[in-house]
C-alpha cells in the first residue's frame, strides 16, 4: 500500500489524476454555475438563494484548488483550459434565464453528478492504496451530498 505521493507507481498516478482532472472540470463547471445563477436569481427566494448560490460557489472554488493540488502533488498536470473542463465535466453550464426552481434543480443534480465522480475517485485511488486522494474525494463528497440535500430541500 502506497504510504506517500511518491510511492505511487506511474500507471497509479496517471489513473488517479485522470479521475482527479475529471472532478475538478466538474467543480469548475458548477463553480460558475452557482455564479450565474448567484447573478441571475430573481423573484422572493433571491435573498436565500443569493446567498446560498454564493456559499456554494466560494466552497467549490477552494475543493477545485484543493484537487488541483493533488493532482500537482502526485507527480501529475492539472487541466487548466476552462474549454477542456467543459468537454470533460458531466455537469452542463446553466441558462441565464432559468427560473429560481430551474436553478435550484440544474445545481442539485450537478451536486449528484460530482458525488458520483468523487465516489468513483476514491474507489481509484484505494485500489492504487492512495489515503490521501481517498480521503480528500470521501470529504468533497460529503460536501457536495450537504449541498445537494439542502437545494432538493428548497423543492419539496
Amino acid at each position: 500500500m502506497a504510504q506517500t505521493a511518491t510511492d505511487l507507481s506511474p500507471d497509479a498516478t496517471t489513473e488517479i489524476a485522470a479521475a482527479l482532472n475529471q472532478a475538478v472540470a466538474e467543480t469548475v463547471v458548477t463553480t460558475m454555475l452557482a455564479q450565474n445563477f448567484h447573478w441571475n436569481v430573481t423573484g422572493m427566494s433571491f435573498g436565500p438563494l443569493h446567498a446560498l448560490f454564493q456559499e456554494i460557489y466560494e466552497d467549490h472554488f477552494v475543493g477545485q484548488d484543493d484537487l488541483a493540488e493533488r493532482i500537482r502533488a502526485i507527480g501529475e498536470t492539472a487541466e487548466g483550459k476552462l474549454a477542456t473542463h467543459l468537454s470533460r465535466s458531466k455537469v452542463e453550464e446553466g441558462n441565464e434565464g432559468a427560473t429560481d426552481k430551474e436553478m435550484i434543480r440544474h445545481l442539485a443534480e450537478a451536486q449528484e453528478t460530482i458525488g458520483a465522480t468523487l465516489a468513483g475517485l476514491s474507489e481509484v485511488a484505494a485500489k492504487h492504496g492512495d489515503v490521501r486522494t481517498e480521503d480528500l474525494a470521501i470529504e468533497r463528497g460529503r460536501i457536495h451530498d450537504k449541498f445537494a440535500w439542502i437545494l432538493r430541500a428548497h423543492l419539496a
